[in-house]
Order: structure tokens, then sequence, then C-alpha cells
């Protein structure tokens, strides 16, 4: 604990405060000596940084930059937390996933989970992807169903399901205001995932009897991911989750529940991804929102909502993905942060298939550590009043609030989904963001940037997919899923030949003038799964065809400075042409270079250049 001295010392008297005009000249100092002369507000500008949804983050945030009244946590509009209290009581409740099919294996795992630091269950059930509903009681054997509250994910069959959950808590003398958890009906989406139309019946029907019989227990699921696996931005994530719990509130009180009982039937699921600091943003504008729609409604005491986050599948990859380890470490955070009142850690391996003991322990330990070891929940709202957080927050509710009155205007959310608007939009986000990710703009480590093509795929056994087969909805994307492509061309390249593609590093000059861009081009065509070949360390116009012939490859790339290019790069990418190499890149910005076919450089569309290569060198 800091304490002020009694005399008043402040640390920071005896230093100036400095203006933003004088940070603002330090940084045209800067940019300067990087070539870019620019002044004044274009400085800052230069410095910016562009996100989805229209967004800009700025390198500097102070006590100018206004945002509205957030208010205290508890109370409307909610932006602080839903809780006066928010996750310093006990933490954030510890949501583990699971979708085994056999009754017994899933018991197992439930128990072992139990009793290793998780606090609730979110369980499918039935259809092709989850447990039997018949195996329901022998899956939640020795569960205490007092004490762990389920989230049922049944898209199969929801009445079939719900029906056997209260059964059991009947069976095992449960009483009715002891039960905790969401039934997980979500037909609004359940249609996004599959193109079936949806019936909102069934979901009002158990709304109703949950809201009569059940307190703790809540019906509906709000569900934001299948338009975040669609490739949505944080803004239209949230923009469609109001769409869709407007879409509910409708349904049930045109089936006669007040508003304040339809609101207590929503629970809102959002994705958390490793931008920690959007992450930590989106929850907060998401709880504002929700005050705002409740508010309009003639509500407002209802608009406290109940968030579920679950760390994005869509950050997760299938090539070295033992880094999805820190990626979901920090997208928990920024749910912990911004005030999720549950949060699921994807296991590592999600992408790969079921995952194992290994995977499962870490995901939940994840949660463990940032409360118990880094005390990230003592803190109610650690967030608030920073600067930076208020604005991003408020410029995001604005982008999700102007996405939702657009879908309203499409007729709501079931009209938007069926017109196709709601496709069209995503598919255009993820188009944008896909061009970025392909030019490695947005990094993905162990893929497109530090990736091991020698590395041994991880194995899973397979996860069984509840939404195959389904005639429409929408698609799931992954941000690995270019260079994957790529990856797999090279393993069955592999596997057929017993090499893997190769590429010719023919580096000009010593090492202080080539490595830098020896380390890019390996760097580059091993995101493609394609073997680099550095031996000998140097070449010249007279030894670069020898060395070609060794390497086994086709295809060579010249690294050097732009100073020993200049002498000698036209020379040696002859001598290569004339010893077979069937393309020659060159690694810098395009130039005027004999014999060299194209160019690689920071920002050139990878995924592009790789499958040119890959297509040139016949691997299919």
């Amino acid at each position: 604990m800091t304490v002020q001295p009694a005399d008043g010392l402040s640390p920071a008297a005896a230093f100036p405060d400095p203006s933003h005009d004088q940070w603002q000249s330090l940084v045209e100092g800067v940019l300067r000596k990087s070539g870019k002369e620019v002044t004044g507000s274009a400085a800052e500008e230069a410095l910016s940084t562009t996100l989805e949804d229209g967004l800009t983050t700025r390198p500097l945030y102070t006590a100018s930059d206004e945002s509205p009244d957030t208010g205290f946590p508890g109370f409307a509009p909610f932006t602080r937390g839903s809780r006066a209290e928010g996750n310093a009581a006990g933490g954030w409740d510890v949501r583990q996933h699971h979708a085994l099919t056999d009754p017994a294996r899933l018991n197992e795992a439930l128990l072992g989970d139990l009793e290793n630091g998780v606090t609730s269950l979110w369980l499918t059930v039935g259809g092709p992807a989850g447990v039997p509903v018949d195996g329901l009681a022998r899956a939640l054997e020795g569960v205490y169903l007092d004490l762990a509250p389920l989230s049922l994910d049944a898209p199969a069959d929801l009445d079939a399901a719900a029906t056997e959950l209260l059964r059991l808590y009947e069976e095992r003398a449960v009483a009715k205001s002891e039960a905790r958890g969401t039934l997980g009906a979500d037909p609004l989406g359940h249609e996004a995932r599959t193109g079936v139309e949806a019936d909102l019946a069934p979901a009002v029907r158990w709304a109703q009897r949950c809201d009569a019989e059940y307190p703790g227990l809540r019906a509906i699921v709000v569900d934001a991911l299948p338009y975040h696996e669609a490739g949505g931005s944080a803004g239209e994530e949230l923009g469609l989750s109001l769409a869709t719990g407007v879409a509910y509130l409708r349904a049930l009180t045109a089936a006669g529940m007040s508003l304040e009982a339809a609101c207590g039937q929503l629970e809102f699921r959002y994705a958390a991804t490793a931008d920690q600091f959007l992450t930590i943003a989106k929850l907060r504008a998401a709880r504002r929102l929700w005050a705002r729609v409740a508010e309009a409604s003639g509500a407002p005491a209802a608009g406290a909502q109940r968030q579920h986050a679950v760390t994005s599948p869509v950050m997760m990859t299938r090539r070295d993905p033992w880094v999805n380890m820190l990626r979901t470490t920090l997208a928990t955070l920024g749910a912990g942060v911004g005030g999720a009142d549950s949060v699921t850690v994807l296991p590592f391996d999600h992408a790969l298939g079921l995952p194992d003991a290994f995977a499962r322990r870490i995901a939940r330990n994840t949660s463990t550590i940032l409360m118990e070891e880094s005390h990230l929940a003592r803190v109610i709202d650690p967030a608030g009043g920073s600067w930076y957080v208020e604005r991003l927050t408020d410029e995001l509710a604005a982008a999700a609030w102007a996405f939702f009155q657009e879908t309203e205007r499409a007729g709501g959310l079931p009209a938007a989904l069926r017109s196709g608007t709601v496709a069209e939009r995503l598919a255009a986000t993820w188009a944008a963001r896909s061009a970025k990710l392909a030019r490695r703009k947005e990094p993905i480590t162990g893929v497109s940037e530090f990736p091991m093509p020698g590395e041994r795929p991880v194995e899973r056994e397979p996860a069984p997919d509840a939404y195959a087969g389904a005639p429409g909805g929408l698609p799931r994307v992954r941000r690995d899923e270019a260079f994957e492509a790529l990856r797999a061309r090279s393993d069955a390249h592999l596997a057929a030949t017993g090499s893997r593609p190769k590429v010719f590093v023919a580096a000009l000059g010593p090492a202080a003038a080539h490595t830098a861009r020896v380390s890019f081009a390996v760097n580059l065509f091993g995101a493609g799964g394609i073997e680099a070949v550095h031996d000998p360390v140097s070449v010249d116009a007279d030894t670069a065809a020898g060395a070609l012939a060794a390497s086994g490859a086709s295809v060579a790339v010249l690294c050097s400075s732009d100073a020993l290019y200049a002498e000698q790069a036209a020379q040696v990418a002859g001598a290569l042409k004339s010893a077979g190499a069937a393309q020659v890149f060159l690694a810098g910005r395009p130039g005027e270079y004999a014999d060299v076919d194209a160019y690689v450089f920071a920002g050139c569309d990878a995924v592009a250049v790789l499958t040119s290569v890959l297509d040139r060198m016949g691997v299919a």
C-alpha cells in the first residue's frame, strides 16, 4: 500500500509537467529519423493503429479524452460491472466445456475438473456431438447438482435435455431454489449455425417454467459466438447479440412475461480474444448497451447483463498449438478484467480435436493462476478510469449500436439472417481481415511468423461436430486457415516423397549484410511449409550454380543488402537461372534486376507468394 507523506510531498514535484505539444514535438523528431516528415496531429496519426469497426487506437490518451459517465459497479449503465462487488467476493465462475459423447468418460472428466478448480460445467447433450440424453444421469454421477451449476448446449433436442436435467434435480432432491445454470435455449443462434429457421416457442416455454419454478435457472443463452466464428468484428458481435436479445424479449413479453422477468432469463455469451484491451472494452460496452436496451424498453433496473466469456476458437491454431496457451491466458485476462461472470478457457488443443487431460488441466489452471496468484479478481473493474479503455469502450459501443440499429431496420435479426444481410456483412469483414492475415499485418505466431515446418503435428482424437451436415448457416473461420492449407500441401508432399518442398537461400556478402533478410526469407517460406536451405553461408556468381544443385531446390531467393544487390544480384540470379532455377526471388523492395522473377518483402501477400511457389513446384 502506498502512503502519501504527511507533508504532502509528491514524488513527481521536481519534474516539469510536460504538455501535449512537447510530447508531439518529440514524436516528430523520432519520425524524422525514420524518414517521415510529418508535424502536428499528423505525427500522432502516423503512430495510430486502425482497428475494425472504423476504430482507431492512438499512441497517447490523456484526461482530455472524454467519455460518458460510467457510473458505479452494480448500477446502471453497468459499464463497470453488473454487481456492486464485481468478482472480488470469490472470483469469476470457472466454466469448463465438455463435448464427450461417452457417459463414463464424461463423468471421469467432470469429476476431475470439479476436484481441481472448476466451479461450473458446460455440457453438450444430445445429437452427434453430445452425451446422449439417456446417458446424462450416468455422466453426472457423483456431481453435487446443488453446488455445481450446469450450462447445457442441446442443439438437437432442447426439450428432452431440459426435461432430463429437471428430472435429475428432482430425483436427487435438489431444491428448486438451489438449481443454478442455464438450459441453453438459443434458437436464433442455432439458425445462424445451420440455416434452419428458428422456432422460438420451446425457448419461451422453458423460460416461463424457469421463471415460475426455478429462480436460479435461466432458460436462454444469447450466443454471439456464431457471429464471431463467421469472421465478425467486435462491434458486429455486440450489435448482433443486442438484436438477438431484443428478439427474445419480444417473444417472451408477447407470451405474457414481464420485461423484468424476460431479462432475467437471458445469459449473454461473448468471445474473448488475445487482444486483451479490445476484450475488456467489448464486455464493458456489452453491459452498457444492454442497459440502454432495458432502459428504452421501460425496465432500467433489469439491465444488468449476465456474461459468459469463451476464449476465441477463431484465434486457436493447429500448428504450434502450445502457443494457444499464451493466447488463452491473454484472453482470460481480458475477460476477467472486463468483468465477465463466467469464463470458459478452451484447451490449447481445441482446434485439433478432443482435448486430453493435460490440456483440460492447463485450461482450468489458467483462471486459477490469474485469480489466486495474480489477484486479478481482487479489484472491482480494474480497467475503470483508464483513459484508453474508457474511450475504446465508448467508441466500440457507438459502432455496435449503429450496427444494431441497422439490423433492426432490416426487420430484426431473424429477417436479417434469412435475407443474407448478416452473412454478407460478416463476409466483407472477414475478407478485409483475411487480406491483413495474408500480408502478415496481423501476425500469427508459430504459423505465419516463426513457424516450425519440421515440427511433428500434434494429433488428437477427432471431436464430433454438432453442425456437420447442416444445410446452411454461417461459415466458421480460423485465422490460420490460409496458412494451414499451405502447410497441409507440404505435409502431403513429405508423405509422398520423403522430403519437404525446398527453397535455396542465396545469401550475398558477409553475414552482417544478409542476416536480416535471410531470417525474413526463412520465416516467410517456412510459413508455407517450404524448407529453406542456406548452405553455404554465402555465394557469388561463380558458386551459386553448384550450391543450388546441391540443395535439391528448384526455387531460389537472393538475400543481402541493397548495396550488394546493385553489385551482384543480376549476375547471381543469371547463374541460378542457368543452373535450372525455375524461379528466382529477391528479398527486398521491387527493383530492376535482370533474371529476378519476383520480390518478397514485409507486407507482401505471403499467401499468394507461397501458393504460387508450391504450384510451380508441382506440390499438389
